[in-house]
């Protein structure tokens, strides 16, 4: 079907290839890419941007002796087809398919797992210094984007290779996008360094002529360095790397392999920190991807003739977004944040509506949330929309910044549970053990679309920190005859005797669907909507456990620490005589897989749940 790709299975397969056929090969894998990704969903934009970038780099150093470390690893595609995987593809992000992140499980080829970004400069310099101190003769190589370098931990890594200048090379992969369009400094300067033609026509012109100068003494090349130098100054922003200790080289082609190998090849023989700038076009090659990057970044399954159609349904995401830009148009303190992810979390109507009132920070959560602190502190109401993976790295900023001084900032957190195909590094399931654990904070996670806009009403009103957790996918509704305007208050969705089920967010849904089951069965059970985690309704739990002796928690989040958790510590502390059985997820990193066999295996689908009920009290 292809001609060169078919044949490809290891990385020494395309050192057999020139130039003219790399190219033919690069065409194919494109091919190979959009056919395979529109059947299962993927990151498909950014790689198509690196087909080239990945060819070159395997056809110039040796993979897996030469260690190659995509940074989140969601342009990693390429490298796995030509690295034995190409035969599995069709697996892709599926249950017990190969992931769409590097995995060390994987291949040899997979040097470092990842899945979050700008961790990449870091790990291969770990990799560097350790290779170093065992005396052994390897390259390193970090292939980071533009997007990703607009992390701290990016620059906090440059600054400890340029001091401690071991060999390693860093590829900046600049597409000009992450997942939306790139803003900041670091996005602004990258653009400078691309579109300086006379800085790149003067810098090869001189460097030319003096290297054909004869030797006249020391001090014309003293001076030959001083009058470089002041060139760079002037005309390039590049120069920022260079005074990190880092050589700079670029920019370069992204698509174009004679010059990407030749430049690689010159640069693995230099000694120290190196950093190549390679200008790559997210999409490239398949004109819906091109047009339009920022919507075929991850994609769900689509036709290729057509690409992707735009889902009908309103998401939680979206439910979020438009009631904040609701409550904007009433209130002039209310304010958005996002990192890097605006369309994500449903704020490109709330930018386009007050872009004075927006903020998109970049790839930079722990900066997000102690500036959203500083805004609250002056008196502002900000709202950070963030994905609950993300969070994670903001961990610090939430206790220092936000908890302890008590400053009404709200987090909104998308993607909590389980989010299926990207696995392990994007699963949401650990933000209720975590968040509630601090002090000062309220946490909650709405049953459905109505309590999640009540929630987000209900965060405007409170002088405190605030977070509310929703799922990925479409915002659904419940019956409810619920009249308690309390939101911190539970809500009895259905009464039944001596069994209680206290679910809490996306898991009332389960609840509702277990009781149905239950109840064909001859068993009726209570199902209560745990809507407000912290602070615990006390008073709700009281009533529960004076008329029910059985009590099951349901919850999509590591059971450690998390809702059953907290219940578990209250009614041992009123001595509750009854059982109480906790339903969540185990003591490991749940793998990638569709949401729905995820939630059979692990025990959180309506049947495993009234199965575990009907096991228990049996």
């Amino acid at each position: 079907m292809y001609k060169y790709l078919d044949h490809i299975n290891t990385p020494q397969d395309i050192k057999k290839l020139n130039i003219q056929e790399l190219n033919v090969l690069s065409n194919e894998i494109r091919k190979f890419l959009v056919k395979s990704v529109s059947k299962t969903g993927g990151h498909l934009a950014p790689n198509l941007g690196v087909v080239e970038l990945t060819l070159a780099l395997h056809y110039v150093f040796q993979s897996p002796k030469d260690k190659l470390i995509w940074d989140v690893g969601h342009q990693s595609y390429v490298h796995k087809i030509i690295t034995g995987r190409k035969d599995k593809f069709h697996t892709l992000r599926q249950f017990n398919g190969i992931s769409g992140f590097p995995k060390k499980s994987e291949s040899i080829h997979d040097i470092f797992d990842t899945g979050h970004s700008s961790t990449s400069i870091s790990t291969g310099l770990g990799l560097a210094l350790a290779r170093d101190i065992k005396k052994e003769d390897n390259h390193v190589i970090s292939i980071i984007g533009d997007g990703a370098l607009t992390g701290g931990m990016a620059f906090e890594a440059l600054n400890h290779l340029g001091h401690v200048k071991t060999n390693m090379i860093v590829i900046l992969n600049d597409n000009e996008m992450s997942i939306s369009k790139n803003v900041g400094s670091i996005s602004n300067y990258l653009f400078d360094i691309r579109t300086n033609k006379a800085y790149k026509k003067i810098k090869d012109e001189f460097e030319h002529i003096t290297s054909y100068i004869p030797k006249i003494g020391k001090t014309f090349y003293r001076t030959a360095g001083k009058v470089k130098d002041t060139v760079k100054y002037f005309m390039i922003p590049g120069a920022l790397f260079e005074e990190m200790g880092i050589k700079y080289f670029g920019p370069i082609d992204g698509h174009n392999l004679d010059e990407l190998i030749n430049v690689l090849k010159s640069i693995k023989k230099l000694e120290g920190p190196v950093l190549v700038h390679v200008v790559t076009k997210k999409g490239k090659g398949y004109r819906f991807a091109e047009e339009h990057p920022d919507k075929y970044h991850g994609v769900s399954p689509f036709r290729v003739d057509k690409g992707i159609t735009e889902s009908q349904s309103i998401s939680y995401s979206n439910t979020a977004g438009n009631k904040l830009l609701e409550l904007a148009k009433k209130d002039d303190r209310v304010i958005a944040i996002t990192a890097a992810m605006p369309s994500g979390t449903g704020l490109s109507e709330f930018k386009e509506a007050y872009p004075e009132r927006f903020f998109d920070v970049g790839i930079a959560e722990g900066h997000a949330v102690t500036f959203a602190a500083g805004l609250a502190a002056n008196g502002l109401r900000p709202y950070f929309a963030v994905y609950s993976t993300f969070l994670q790295r903001s961990y610090d900023q939430i206790i220092h910044d936000m908890c302890i001084q008590n400053l009404p900032v709200t987090l909104l957190i998308d993607r909590a549970g389980l989010v299926g195909d990207d696995g392990e590094t994007h699963h949401g399931v650990f933000d209720l053990s975590y968040l509630s654990s601090m002090p000062n904070i309220k946490v909650m996670a709405p049953k459905d679309k109505k309590e999640l806009e009540k929630m987000i009403e209900y965060s405007l009103k409170v002088d405190s920190p605030v977070a509310i957790r929703y799922p990925r996918g479409e915002a659904i509704v419940l019956e409810s005859e619920d009249s308690n305007l309390d939101i911190e208050k539970w809500e009895i969705l259905s009464k039944g005797e001596n069994i209680a089920i206290l679910a809490i967010g996306a898991m009332v849904q389960k609840a509702l669907a277990a009781k149905e089951i239950l109840l064909n069965k001859g068993i009726n059970i209570t199902v209560v909507n745990g809507r407000c985690l912290k602070p615990l309704d006390h008073e709700g739990l009281d009533d529960i456990i004076k008329s029910h002796k059985c009590i099951f928690t349901v919850e999509d989040n590591v059971l450690s620490g998390g809702f059953g958790s907290q219940i578990n510590l209250y009614l041992n502390s009123v001595g509750f005589k009854g059982s109480i059985t906790n339903i969540g997820l185990p003591d490991k990193f749940i793998e990638h897989g569709k949401v729905d066999i995820l939630y059979d295996k692990y025990g959180l689908s309506s049947e495993k749940i009234a199965q575990k009920i009907i096991e228990e009290i049996q």
